[in-house]
C-alpha cells in the first residue's frame, strides 16, 4: 500500500505535482486547479498543528470510515465534503499565484514527512487521533486523489 513514508511513493507524488498547471482541468467537484493546491496545503497545516479546524468527527468516522478509507484497496469516492478550514471558498485559503501555492504544497509535504518529526501531530478533523503510520497513508491517498481529480 502506497504511503508518504515510502520515498518512492513520495517522490511519485512530488513528480505528479510537477506535472500540475494552469492548463489541468478538473475531471470531477468544483474546485479550481488553484483552489485544490490551498485544500492540500490547509489540510497539511491542519495536521501538524499550523492551521485550526473544528471537528466533525464521531464514533463511525473515527472508526469504521476511518480504516475503509485508509486501508480498503478502493479510490476515494468523489464529492465528499472538506472542513470550511481547508475549503478555498468558505474559510480555507485562497489562491494566489499557481507556483507560490505548488511550492506551498512541496515545502508543506516536507515538513510533513520530515524524520525526526518536529512537531506534535493534531487530531484530523474527520478521522481523529491518527498514528504516523496513519498519517503517511492519508497523506498519500489525499494528494493521489485531488491529483487524479485533475487527470495526474
Amino acid at each position: 500500500m502506497k504511503t508518504l513514508a515510502n520515498s518512492e511513493d513520495k517522490i511519485e507524488i512530488l513528480q505528479r505535482l510537477a506535472r500540475i498547471g494552469p492548463a489541468s482541468q478538473r475531471l470531477w467537484g468544483r474546485m479550481t486547479v488553484a483552489q485544490m493546491l490551498c485544500h492540500l496545503s490547509d489540510a497539511f497545516r491542519v495536521c501538524i498543528g499550523e492551521r485550526q479546524a473544528n471537528s466533525v468527527s464521531n464514533w463511525f468516522k473515527r472508526s469504521v470510515f476511518k480504516w475503509a478509507g485508509l486501508w480498503l484497496p478502493v479510490e476515494w469516492p468523489h464529492g465528499v465534503s472538506t472542513v470550511p478550514e481547508c475549503d478555498a471558498k468558505h474559510g480555507g485559503t485562497p489562491p494566489a499565484a499557481l507556483e507560490n501555492d505548488l511550492n506551498e504544497v512541496r515545502r508543506l509535504l516536507e515538513r510533513f514527512t520530515e524524520q525526526p518529526r518536529k512537531f506534535e501531530w493534531a487530531e484530523h478533523p474527520i478521522f481523529g487521533h491518527m498514528s504516523d503510520k496513519e498519517w503517511m497513508r492519508w497523506g498519500y491517498l489525499h494528494i493521489d486523489h485531488h491529483l487524479r481529480q485533475f487527470g495526474e
